[in-house]
Formats: structure tokens, C-alpha cells, sequence
């Protein structure tokens, strides 16, 4: 399999990292041009990606559909989520790359690989996307902008829809103990607190719970609320991230009010995405922030011990927005390894062009008619056998077309479920915000921010917990920001803003 899947990186239990090696039918519906006398030959394709569900069976009914349309043998190393970064900075810094590296997000230590030289610009190979007309007509608005690094573009998108997170609530809880569905920052933080004394889950209910740094997907979304994802300048209109910003701390100082109330998990530095994940699953926590098309899947697992479980999303106002963050429909990109030929690069371009249609797109959302979902009321909805199957994972090796709802429809949901559901969250795509870092690169930035990172996460969960006061917080992030360097790396990024947002 070559040394990128056979030497440096043998997976201890923890990361349970499998490559898998499917063949596929030579015959395609429509092939990938091989531009040689082998062009019927499926192209194999060695791949690192991220794994959101139980390990997928390449040869499963799905994935040799998959295989047979776009005329591959995809070679994918799948990487469980929870290890996603800590695995790709290994192999970034190793060298030793796959050929195409899936990554949901442009973190610095991939810009850094960028900047060195390990992956492929693009521009010249796609030209005028005449020869690309999916990249060109079905992706979402100014998408190279995302992936691309000192104006030069190395990726493409993993398309998913602007409305994404949700910060869910159990609005049957809410019911039973006649609590109004809370509209503000204020009226969350005492829903918490009724719930938890209450204890409608029998088992010490849980309040808000999340995993990583503070609630990992849903601190952007409660970041909001605080103003902290609106752009925010010095004097010398450079522009401060927002973790850097008095609208981050003031949310900090709220989360260790939440803490202190015994509303949000004690556990959440150390939690797991799995471990929380399991945690709403089987009922025992009121609030949980992750994508909205989850809300189906979760309330069905909810059910098997409660009964008639319901989710809502909620859009609070803060103290300075919407607890609503926004995608840039781009979720991270593709990125090929400088060590592909050139030649191959090229059949690559095809495979993930020809993924970009809307013939690909719909059997990543629903897979086979007959075999994975069945037509009813004139919407296509998952059986068995697609709930298995089909899901975020099997989202993960192709580009796929922009679709607005692509993050909110549940494919196992009935039409009558998902029309309530777009219509409880469509205004969240016109009250949300976009990160303003989204899309800048500063070499000051990544430089100093590498400095400090590990030691702000820290501070952050002291502060959560009670170890270190929020004054001491406060001096901590004043000594950062007016530190020389640091104000560069503003002065950089608030070039940059302005450029990139022209």
C-alpha cells in the first residue's frame, strides 16, 4: 500500500485509524477520463479523512456504488473525529502524505504545510473551469477564497450548507415543566437551572454539555451572542481574533457562571465528542450543540427510553447577537500532495470534479432508491439499511454540490419533519455571523498564536472552573494583545481582512 499507510503510523487502540482498499465494476456511468489507453482502468486514490460513525465496509452497497460511478478504487485511511487533528499534525509533520488529504477546516499547521510546498496549487490545472463546469456552476459563492493561501488556491471545498450548528434544547422537557422555549442568553442559563433541579431524566440530569475547548462546535454559537464573532479592530484598525476580544472573555466569565451553577458539565475540558454525543443520545443532558440534521437521529435514540423526545434550535440574543454562527458553505477542502505527478493530479481534478454533480451529491444524501430510501410523499427517506450506511461519513471523500439544507434535513426524516424543521431554523441564515478570521493566514499570526494556544486553552478551563479569577484572565489576555509581536500579527490580519473582504 506504500509507506503513508504501511510504516511511521501504527494506531494505538485509541485511534482506531483503518485503511481500507475497495474494488469497484470497470464499467461507469461516467468515468473518470484517465486521459491515457487505460481510461476504462479505475483510478485508485490513497485518502486520509475523517471518520463521524461506525467504520464503513468499503464494499458495501453504498460505497461500490460510490466506487462504480466515478470509476475509482478509493484507498481511504479513516481517522475517528475526536483524533482528526491530533493525526494530521503527525502526518503533516512527518511528510509522508496521502495523495489527497480531507480536512474540515484550514488549521494553521496545514497552512504551514501549504506555505512549505506539500500541496498542489490548483489554479493552473483548472484554468477557466471550462473543463469543470460542477466546480464552476454548484459550489457555494467566492469558495476559493476559503482554500486558497496567499492568494494562490490549494484546495477544493468540502461543500457543506451555511446553516450548520444549532445549540439544541429538549423542548419536551421544556414542556413538561412548563418552561417557555428561551429566546435570550438570560432565559437559557434559568431553563438550565429548572431542568436540572427538576431532573425530568430521572438519572442527575445534565445541563448544557460539549466536548474540547469549552462546548467545542457551540462555542462559536454562544460566541456570537456575546458579539465576539462580529470583526473587532485596535486603534490602528488591526483585527483581533476573537479569542482575543473583551466579548470572548465576557463569555468565559459566563460559562464558569454556568459551571459554578452546576449547568454545565463538570467533565466538558476532558469529554469526548463520543462520550457526549452518547450522553444526549440516551437522554441525559437538555442542551447539545451540533449540527441540526443530527436532531432526527438523536430524538430516535432518545426514544428507545424516553418517551417523545423533541429538539429545537435555538437563536438567543446576547449581549451582543445572536447565538447563531454561520459556515461559508466551504467546510475545509481536498488538498492533493505535491509528491502526486502531475499526470495523476489531473485524473484526480476529474474524480472530485465529477463528485461535485448533482448525480453524486444525491447518492451521498439518500444512496439508492430501493436499496437505501424509498420515495414518500415525494421526498427520498432513509430505511434500514440507509440509516446504516449513509451519514456524514459517507459525505467524506467528495467535494458534492452546495445545498442549502444539506446541514438541517434529516434523510431518515418524513417531508412533514423536515419542512417543520426548515421552517424553525430558516432565519438563521440571514440573523447568523461568519467567523471574520475565516480565510486569513497571517504568518505573525500563526507564528505567535502557536505560542500561546495550549496555554490560553488551559487558562480558559481554570477560569471555567474556579482556579483562576476572571481579573487574572482579563491581565493574562491584556499581556498577550500588547505584546509587540501580537499587535504585528493585528496590523497583518487587519490587512488582510480588508483585502480579502473587498
Amino acid at each position: 500500500m506504500g509507506a503513508f499507510f504501511g510504516k511511521k503510523f501504527v494506531m494505538v487502540s485509541s485511534l482506531l485509524t483503518v485503511s481500507v482498499l475497495a474494488a469497484c465494476n470497470n464499467s461507469s456511468s461516467d468515468p473518470v477520463d484517465s486521459g491515457d489507453s487505460n481510461s476504462d482502468e479505475p483510478l485508485n486514490i490513497q485518502m486520509f479523512a475523517g471518520l463521524y460513525n461506525e467504520l464503513p465496509e468499503m464494499d458495501n452497497a453504498f460505497w461500490s456504488e460510490w466506487q462504480e460511478q466515478t470509476n475509482t478504487e478509493l484507498d481511504i485511511e479513516w481517522v475517528p473525529s475526536g483524533d482528526l487533528d491530533t493525526k494530521m499534525d503527525l502526518v503533516l509533520a512527518s511528510g509522508d502524505l496521502p495523495e489527497v488529504l480531507s480536512s474540515p477546516n484550514v488549521r494553521p499547521p496545514l497552512v504551514n504545510a501549504i506555505k512549505n510546498g506539500a500541496f498542489w496549487e490548483l489554479s493552473d490545472f483548472l484554468g477557466d473551469y471550462s473543463d469543470y463546469p460542477n466546480l464552476k456552476n454548484n459550489l457555494a459563492e467566492d469558495w476559493q477564497k476559503y482554500l486558497s493561501v496567499d492568494g494562490e488556491l490549494y484546495g477544493l471545498p468540502r461543500s457543506r450548507s451555511r446553516m450548520d450548528i444549532g445549540i439544541k434544547i429538549r423542548k419536551d422537557w421544556l414542556d413538561e415543566l412548563d418552561i417557555p422555549v428561551p429566546t435570550t442568553i438570560d432565559e437559557y442559563q434559568d431553563a438550565l437551572k429548572q431542568i436540572v433541579e427538576e431532573d425530568p431524566a430521572d438519572s442527575n440530569t445534565l445541563g448544557l454539555i460539549g466536548h474540547g475547548t469549552i462546548v467545542a462546535d457551540g462555542t462559536d454559537a454562544f460566541a456570537a451572542a456575546f458579539g465576539a464573532m462580529d470583526p473587532y479592530f485596535t486603534d490602528e484598525d488591526g483585527l483581533v481574533p476573537k479569542q482575543l476580544t473583551p466579548m470572548y472573555t465576557d463569555m468565559v466569565e459566563w460559562f464558569s457562571e454556568l459551571y459554578d451553577e452546576g449547568l454545565l458539565a463538570q467533565e466538558f475540558s476532558v469529554m469526548k465528542l463520543t462520550q457526549a454525543e452518547e450522553l444526549y443520545k440516551s437522554g441525559r443532558a437538555a442542551s447539545y450543540a451540533r449540527s441540526v440534521w443530527w436532531d432526527k437521529e438523536y430524538e430516535d435514540a432518545i426514544s428507545r427510553t424516553q418517551p417523545d423526545p423533541e429538539i429545537v434550535n435555538l437563536a438567543l440574543e446576547g449581549p451582543g447577537g445572536v447565538s447563531v454562527n454561520l459556515a461559508t458553505g466551504v467546510s475545509g477542502g481536498y488538498f492533493i500532495s505535491k509528491k502526486v505527478p502531475e499526470e495523476k493530479v489531473v485524473k484526480i481534478l476529474d474524480y472530485l470534479e465529477h463528485t461535485a454533480s448533482e448525480e453524486i451529491t444525491d447518492l451521498a444524501y439518500y444512496g439508492i432508491e430501493g436499496v437505501h430510501h424509498e420515495v414518500v410523499d415525494g421526498q427520498k427517506v432513509l430505511n434500514e439499511q440507509g440509516v446504516h450506511e449513509i451519514n456524514t461519513t459517507s459525505k467524506g471523500a467528495g467535494v458534492l454540490a452546495y445545498a442549502k439544507w444539506g446541514k438541517v434535513e434529516s434523510a431518515s426524516g418524513s417531508k412533514e419533519y423536515n419542512d417543520n424543521k426548515k421552517q424553525q431554523v430558516e432565519h438563521f441564515d440571514e440573523i447568523g455571523t461568519i467567523d471574520p478570521m475565516t480565510g486569513l493566514h497571517s504568518d505573525i499570526w500563526l507564528t505567535e498564536w502557536a505560542k500561546h494556544v495550549n496555554e490560553w486553552e488551559t487558562m480558559v478551563t481554570r477560569v471555567i472552573v474556579g482556579q483562576v479569577s476572571i481579573d487574572e484572565y482579563k491581565d493574562y489576555i491584556d499581556s498577550i494583545n500588547e505584546s509587540p509581536r501580537m499587535m504585528e500579527a493585528f496590523a497583518e490580519l487587519g490587512d488582510e481582512y480588508r483585502i480579502f473582504n473587498q
